[in-house]
C-alpha cells in the first residue's frame, strides 16, 4: 500500500515533458542532427517537450500526427535529409525548405514520400541532375525547385506526374531544348522554366493542350523561331511571358483568344510585323510589354480602347501619329512610347477623361503644343517628354499639378517664361528644361520645391539673379543652369545646401566673390563657375572639400595667391587658367602636368612654362641656406657609402652560401619545362628590381639569360615576424603558398596565370609566375594611364577574365572558388589579355563541403565582398561573380570600388542611386567615347545582375561569358529592382536611364 501510494505521489509530481516523443517527433530531432541551425530556429526541438506539434515550423492535424514542416529563410545548413527521414514521417504532405542554405543532390529514392503534396525546396545550394524519381510520387501537386543549381537535361519522366498543378525549375543550370512531353501533365496550371541555359529551341506548339495552364514563364529560355499559334488554346492563362529570348515573325493573332489573360510580356525579342488585329478582345489585358523588338506598323486605335494599367512599347519601329482615341479613354493611366518614329501633335484633350499618371513619350518626332489637359485629373506624377520637337509655352495648367514629381523636357524648342507655380511644386524631385529657349528668370516660388534635388536648365537663355530661396533646399544636390545669363553671386544665391554634389554655372553673367563658407558644401564633387565674372580671392575653405574631384574657375576675375590648402583635393580636373592670380605657385601644381591650369594669370609664378620666373630677391633670400644644403649632401654620401659596403658584404656571404653547403637546402618544384635555373632567380632578387610589396612580402621583376622575364613573388619568411612560424601572419603567408601552389600548379587555362615553379627552403618561399609587362588592371585603371584603356580593350579584358573565371568555376574538378576577385589580382600582358591570378585564399569546392560550413574569417578586399559572405562567411561560386560585377563597375565608370566621394556607399551602391537619380550618362567613365553607349550599357547590365543583393538572382560565369560574347548596339539594357529582379521599364534618354516605376 505504502509502495502504490509512493508510486501515485511520483506520478503526480513527474512533470508533463517527460513523456516519451512520438515516432515523428524522434524522426524530427534526427532531422534536426543533420542540420547546422546557427539562428537557433530549432531550439525549441527538444526532448523535453513531447508535444512535437508545437515546434518551430511543424504543423499537426486533429490527432497529432505531423503533416507540415516549413522552414523557409532559417538559415539552415546540411544535406537535404529527404527521404532518410522525412519519408518516414507518415502523414507529411508539405514540406518547405526554400531559401536556406541545403546543399548535396536530391536522392534517387523519392518514392518512399507517398503522401507528399507540396515540396520547395527553392533558393538552396543543390546540384546534379533532376531525380526521376519525382515523378512517381502520386500525390504531388506543387513541386518548387527554383533557384539551385540543377544541371542537366530534363529527365523523361517528368511527363508523368499524375496530379502535379505547379512546376518552377526557374534559375537552374539545365541544358537540352525544352522538351514537349510537358504537355503531358494535363493539370499543370503554373509552368516556370525561365532563366535557364538551354539549348536554342523552339516553344513546343504541343503546349497548347495545356488548357488548364494559368501561368507559362518561359524567359531567358534561349527561344528561337515563331511563337505558336497553338498557344491561343490557353483560355484560362492569365499570365504569358516570353520575353529574354531571341523569338522572331509576327506576334500571332491567336493570341488575342486569351480572354482571361491580364499580363503579357515579349520584350526583348527580334519580333516584327504589325500588333495583331482583334486586341480589343483580349478584355482583361492590363499590361502588354512589347518593347525591345522589331515592330512596325501604326498603333492599332483598339489598343486605346483597353482598360490598360501598363502599355510598353518602345524600341521598335511604330511610325505615324496617336490616335485621338487615346483622349477618351476612361482607364488610361500610363502612356509610354518612347524610342519609336512617332510624329505630329498630341491629342488636344489627352489625359481630359483619365487618371493619367505617367507618360514618357521621349525620343520620338512630336510636334506642336503640349496639351493643357494632361493633368485633368490632378494625378500625373511623371512628364517625360525629352527629345521631341515640342514648341510654344508650358501650358498654365502644369502650375497647379501639385502630383507631379519628375518634369523632363530636355530638348525640345519650348519658349517663353516658366509659370512661376511650375518652379515651386511641393513634390517636385526633378526639374529638367536643359536645351530649349525658355527665358524670364526662376520665380522666389522655388522656395515651395522642398523635395526638390535635381535642377537642370542648361543651354536657355534665363537671365536675373538667381534667388536667395534656392538656398533653403535643403534636398537639393544637383544644379545645372549652365549657358544661360544668369548674373548676382555665387554666395547669395547657394547658401548651406548639406547635400550638394554639383554645382554647374559656366558661362554666365556671375559676379561677385565666391563664398567665404564654401567648406559647408562637405558632399560637392563638380564646381564650374568658368566664363563668368567671379572676382575677388580663392577662399581657403575649397581646400577642405572632401570629395570635390573637378574644379573649374578659369576666365573670372580671381586675384591674390592661390591657397596652399588646395594641395589637399584629388582632382580629375583642375582649371584656373585665364584670372589675375598672383604670386608663387604651390609646390604640388610645379610640374608640366598642370601646365594649362594656371595659363594666362600674368603675376602668377613658378617654375612652367608661360608663368614668370622666380625674381632674384626671392633667390636671394634662399642663399643663406646654401652651407645647410652642402652639410646635407655630404652626410648623405657618407651614409650611402657605408650603406654600399654593408650591402657588399651580405651580397658575398649570400653568394658564398648558397655556393656551399646552403645549395642544397632549396626545394624546386617544377610545373612546366623549365629553361632556367633556381639560381639564376637567387642573382636577381634585389632591391633595383623590386615591382611590388605587400602584407605578405615583395615581387621582382627577374630579366633571364635567354631574354625573357618572369615575375618572382618572395614571401616574408618566419624571421620577419615576430613570434615565429606560429604567429598569425606567417600561418596566412603558408596557408596562401599552399593555396597558389596547389590551385595554380594544376591548372592550365589562357587566362589564368602561369606558375612556372616554386622554391622553398626553411626560412624563404618563392613563386614565379609568367611576368606580366602592363602590371595589374587595377593600378593601369585607376592611374594616369587610364586613358589607355578604351572600350574596346576593356571589354576584351573584362571578358578574357570572365573565361579565366569560368574555367574554374566549371571546368575544374571539384570546381574552384578564387574568394578576392578584384581589379588588382587581373593582370595584363603586354597586349593587354588579361590572366587572373593571385590564389592565395582559394577553396576548392568540395573541401569546403567537408570541412567546416562557413570561413573562419573574411578573405577578400573591400568594395568587393559579396554581402552575403561578409555576413555570413559561406562562400561559393556566386560570392566571386559579385566581386566580378565589381570589376566590370570599375571598368565602365573608371572609379575605384570604396571612395571618399561615395560617402558611406560602395561603388555598387554608388552606381545604382546615380543611375537611378541622373541617368547612366553620369554612371559611365568620361575618359571613354561616347560612340560606345550602347554597349556599355549592356555591360552595366550584366554588372547589375553580377552584383544583385540576392546571390539566387546572379548568374553563372559560364552565362556571363555568354552575354559579353554577345554584345552588340541593338539592345539597350533592363535594371534592377529593390528585390533583385529585372525592371521592364527604363529611360532611353541617358540623363533618365535607369528609372524604376
Amino acid at each position: 500500500m505504502f509502495l502504490s501510494l509512493l508510486i501515485c505521489v511520483f506520478l503526480l509530481q513527474t512533470p508533463p515533458f517527460a513523456a516519451s516523443l512520438n515516432q515523428d517527433g524522434l524522426y524530427l530531432l534526427q532531422i534536426k542532427e543533420s542540420l547546422s541551425d546557427p539562428d537557433s530556429v530549432l531550439s525549441n526541438w527538444s526532448e523535453q517537450d513531447a508535444d512535437g506539434c508545437k515546434w518551430n515550423g511543424v504543423s499537426c492535424d486533429a490527432q497529432g500526427a505531423v503533416v507540415s514542416l516549413s522552414l523557409p529563410s532559417a538559415n539552415l545548413e546540411g544535406a537535404f535529409p529527404l527521404p532518410r527521414f522525412l519519408c518516414r514521417i507518415p502523414r507529411l504532405s508539405f514540406v518547405s525548405l526554400s531559401d536556406n542554405f541545403i546543399n548535396g543532390t536530391l536522392p534517387p529514392d523519392l518514392d518512399a514520400c507517398q503522401n507528399l503534396t507540396h515540396l520547395n525546396v527553392s533558393q538552396n545550394l543543390l546540384v546534379g541532375s533532376l531525380p526521376p524519381s519525382l515523378a512517381t510520387l502520386p500525390n504531388l501537386l506543387v513541386l518548387d525547385l527554383l533557384g539551385n543549381n540543377f544541371s542537366g537535361q530534363v529527365p523523361a519522366a517528368f511527363a508523368t506526374f499524375p496530379k502535379l498543378e505547379g512546376l518552377s525549375l526557374v534559375n537552374n543550370l539545365l541544358n537540352g531544348t525544352i522538351p514537349p512531353f510537358f504537355s503531358n501533365i494535363t493539370t499543370l496550371k503554373q509552368l516556370n522554366l525561365s532563366y535557364n541555359p538551354f539549348s536554342p529551341g523552339e516553344i513546343p506548339s504541343d503546349f497548347g493542350k495545356l488548357v488548364n495552364l494559368e501561368n507559362l514563364w518561359l524567359a531567358g529560355c534561349n527561344l528561337v523561331g515563331r511563337i505558336p499559334a497553338s498557344l491561343g488554346n490557353l483560355r484560362n492563362l492569365t499570365n504569358l511571358d516570353l520575353s529574354l529570348n531571341n523569338l522572331q515573325g509576327p506576334i500571332p493573332e491567336a493570341l488575342t483568344s486569351l480572354s482571361s489573360v491580364v499580363q503579357i510580356e515579349l520584350y526583348n525579342n527580334s519580333l516584327s510585323g504589325p500588333l495583331p488585329v482583334g486586341l480589343s478582345k483580349l478584355t482583361s489585358l492590363r499590361r502588354l510589354d512589347a518593347s525591345m523588338n522589331q515592330l512596325e506598323g501604326q498603333i492599332p486605335k483598339e489598343l486605346c480602347e483597353l482598360p490598360l494599367e501598363s502599355l510598353n512599347l518602345y524600341e521598335n519601329r511604330f511610325t505615324g501619329t496617336l490616335p485621338q482615341e487615346l483622349a477618351g479613354s476612361p482607364n488610361l493611366f500610363e502612356l509610354r512610347l518612347f524610342g519609336n518614329m512617332l510624329n505630329g501633335s498630341l491629342p488636344r484633350d489627352l489625359g481630359k477623361n483619365g487618371p493619367l499618371l505617367w507618360i514618357d513619350i521621349s525620343n520620338n518626332q512630336f510636334s506642336g503644343e503640349i496639351p493643357g489637359s494632361l493633368c485633368g485629373k490632378g494625378v500625373l506624377e511623371e512628364l517625360l517628354f525629352i527629345e521631341n520637337s515640342f514648341e510654344g509655352n508650358l501650358p498654365e495648367s502644369l502650375a497647379e499639378c501639385h502630383s507631379l514629381n519628375r518634369v523632363r523636357l530636355k530638348g525640345n524648342k519650348l519658349s517663353g517664361e516658366v509659370p512661376a507655380g511650375v518652379w515651386g511644386l511641393p513634390h517636385m524631385s526633378i526639374l529638367d528644361l536643359t536645351s530649349n529657349s525658355f527665358s524670364g528668370s526662376i520665380s522666389p516660388a522655388i522656395a515651395g520645391a522642398s523635395n526638390l534635388s535635381v535642377l537642370l536648365i542648361d543651354n536657355n537663355q534665363f537671365t536675373g539673379e538667381m534667388p536667395p530661396e534656392v538656398g533653403s533646399l535643403e534636398k537639393l544636390e544637383e544644379v545645372s543652369a549652365a549657358n544661360n545669363k544668369f548674373s548676382g553671386s555665387v554666395s547669395t544665391a547657394f547658401g548651406h545646401l548639406p547635400l550638394l554634389s554639383t554645382l554647374n554655372l559656366h558661362n554666365n553673367d556671375i559676379s561677385g566673390e565666391l563664398p567665404a563658407n564654401i567648406e559647408l558644401w562637405k558632399k560637392l564633387s563638380f564646381l564650374n563657375l568658368a566664363d563668368n565674372r567671379i572676382s575677388g580671392k580663392i577662399p581657403p575653405g575649397i581646400g577642405s572639400l572632401p570629395v570635390l574631384n573637378y574644379l573649374d574657375l578659369s576666365n573670372n576675375r580671381l586675384s591674390g595667391e592661390i591657397p596652399l590648402e588646395l594641395q589637399n583635393l584629388k582632382l580629375n580636373l583642375f582649371n584656373l587658367s585665364n584670372n589675375f592670380l598672383s604670386g608663387k605657385l604651390p609646390s604640388l601644381y610645379a610640374n608640366e602636368n598642370y601646365r594649362d591650369s594656371f595659363l594666362n594669370n600674368p603675376g602668377l609664378c613658378g617654375d612652367l612654362p608661360g608663368l614668370c620666373s622666380i625674381s632674384a630677391e626671392d633667390t636671394g633670400k634662399t642663399s643663406g641656406y646654401v652651407w645647410v644644403l652642402r652639410a646635407i649632401f655630404v652626410l648623405a654620401g657618407l651614409i650611402l657609402m657605408i650603406g654600399g659596403g654593408w650591402f657588399y658584404w651580405r651580397y658575398r656571404n649570400f653568394k658564398n652560401g648558397k655556393n656551399g653547403g646552403d645549395k642544397l637546402k632549396w626545394t624546386l618544384t617544377s610545373f612546366h619545362k623549365l629553361g632556367f635555373s633556381e639560381y639564376e632567380i637567387f642573382d636577381c632578387l634585389d632591391e633595383d628590381n623590386v615591382i611590388g610589396s605587400g602584407a605578405s612580402g615583395k615581387v621582382y621583376k627577374v630579366v633571364l639569360s635567354n631574354g625573357e622575364a618572369v615575375a618572382v613573388k618572395k614571401l616574408w619568411g618566419s624571421k620577419k615576424w615576430e613570434g615565429g612560424p606560429n604567429n598569425m601572419q606567417q600561418r596566412i603567408n603558408d596557408d596562401g603558398f599552399e593555396a597558389e601552389v596547389e590551385t595554380l600548379g594544376k591548372i592550365r587555362h589562357k587566362n589564368i596565370v602561369k606558375l612556372w615553379c616554386c622554391c622553398t627552403t626553411r626560412d624563404c618561399k618563392l613563386l614565379v609566375y609568367e611576368y606580366m609587362p602592363n602590371g595589374s588592371l587595377g593600378d593601369l585603371l585607376h592611374s594616369s594611364k587610364g586613358g589607355l584603356l578604351d572600350w574596346p580593350t576593356r571589354c576584351k579584358i573584362a571578358l578574357e577574365a570572365a573565361e579565366g573565371l569560368s574555367y574554374l568555376h566549371h571546368d575544374c574538378v571539384p570546381p574552384i572558388v578564387h574568394r578576392d576577385v578584384k581589379s588588382n589580382n587581373i593582370l595584363l600582358d603586354g597586349e593587354f589579355g588579361a590572366r587572373v591570378a593571385d590564389f592565395g585564399v582559394a577553396k576548392v569546392c568540395d573541401a569546403i563541403g567537408k570541412g567546416p560550413k562557413s570561413m573562419s574569417v573574411i578573405a577578400g578586399s573591400c568594395g568587393y565582398i559579396a554581402p552575403e559572405y561578409a555576413y555570413t562567411l559561406r562562400v561559393n561560386e556566386k560570392s566571386d561573380i559579385y566581386s566580378f560585377g565589381v570589376v566590370l563597375l570599375e571598368l565602365l565608370t573608371g572609379k575605384l570600388p570604396v571612395d571618399p566621394e561615395f560617402g558611406e556607399k560602395d561603388l555598387v551602391k554608388w552606381v545604382c542611386t546615380t543611375f537611378d537619380q541622373k541617368g547612366v550618362e553620369h554612371v559611365l567613365d568620361p575618359k571613354l567615347d561616347i560612340c560606345f553607349k550602347e554597349e556599355m550599357c549592356k555591360v552595366l547590365n550584366i554588372a547589375l545582375l553580377c552584383t544583385s543583393p540576392l546571390p539566387i538572382n546572379r548568374p553563372s560565369m559560364r552565362r556571363v561569358v555568354n552575354m559579353l560574347l554577345e554584345l552588340g548596339p541593338s539592345n539597350k539594357p533592363k535594371v534592377l529592382k529593390n528585390d533583385g529582379t529585372l525592371s521592364p521599364y527604363y529611360y532611353e534618354d541617358a540623363s533618365d536611364h535607369g528609372s524604376l516605376v
